[in-house]
C-alpha cells in the first residue's frame, strides 16, 4: 500500500469517526500523526483529499455489498442488504454519505461529483446483487431505484427514530414492494 493510499484509509477512518462537515487540515494531519502539508502533497488540495475520503467510504460500502452470497430469492436478497446497512461499519460509511449528498444538494464541490459518481458504483452492486440472487437485470435496476431511495430516508431516520417496531413493518412492506417490482407485478 502506498503512503497517499494509508493516509486515505486514515483519513477516511477519521472522517467516519467525526464527520466531514468542521474537517480542517492542521487537525486532521495531527490525529494522523503527520502534516496539513504532507497531506497536501499526498492529495493536492483539501477538495482532492475529501473527494478521496468519499471515494474509499463508497468502496468499502460497495465491497461490503459485493461480498455478500446471491440469496435463494429477492425477498432474501432485501433483507440481506438491509442487515448489512444496518452494521456498524456501514451505517457510518452512509452517515458521511448523507452529508456529503447535502452539500452537494448545494452544489458545494467535491462532493455533488463525488457523490453522482457513488451513487452509480452503489446502484451496480445492489442491482449485481439482486441479479445474482435472481431478479432479471431490467427489473433489478427498476428495484435498485425503489430501495436506494428507501434506505436512504430509513438511514436518515434510524438514528432520529425511536419506533423499531414501525420500522421493521415499513421494511416488510419495502421487501414486498422490491419483489413485486422484480416479479413484474408492478
Amino acid at each position: 500500500m502506498s503512503k497517499r493510499d494509508d493516509l486515505a484509509e486514515q483519513a477516511t477512518d477519521h472522517a467516519l469517526e467525526h464527520g466531514l462537515i468542521g474537517l480542517s487540515l492542521r487537525p486532521l494531519a495531527a490525529a494522523l500523526g503527520t502534516s496539513d502539508r504532507m497531506l497536501l502533497y499526498h492529495f493536492g488540495t483539501k477538495d482532492d483529499l475529501v473527494a478521496t475520503l468519499l471515494r474509499v467510504s463508497n468502496d468499502r460500502s460497495v465491497a461490503a455489498v459485493r461480498a455478500l452470497t446471491p440469496a435463494r430469492d429477492v425477498r432474501r436478497a432485501v433483507r440481506d442488504l438491509w442487515r448489512a446497512m444496518n452494521t456498524e461499519s456501514l451505517q457510518r460509511c452512509q452517515r458521511m454519505y448523507v452529508e456529503a449528498a447535502a452539500l452537494g444538494l448545494f452544489g458545494r464541490e467535491p462532493y455533488a461529483t463525488v457523490v453522482r459518481e457513488a451513487n452509480e458504483v452503489w446502484i451496480g452492486a445492489v442491482a449485481d446483487h439482486l441479479v445474482a440472487s435472481g431478479v432479471r437485470r431490467s427489473r433489478a435496476v427498476r428495484a435498485t431505484a425503489l430501495l436506494d431511495a428507501a434506505y436512504t430516508g430509513l438511514m436518515l431516520d434510524l438514528p432520529l427514530d425511536e419506533g423499531v417496531p414501525q420500522q421493521r413493518q415499513t421494511v416488510r412492506d419495502l421487501v414486498d414492494a422490491v419483489a413485486a417490482v422484480a416479479q413484474g407485478s408492478a
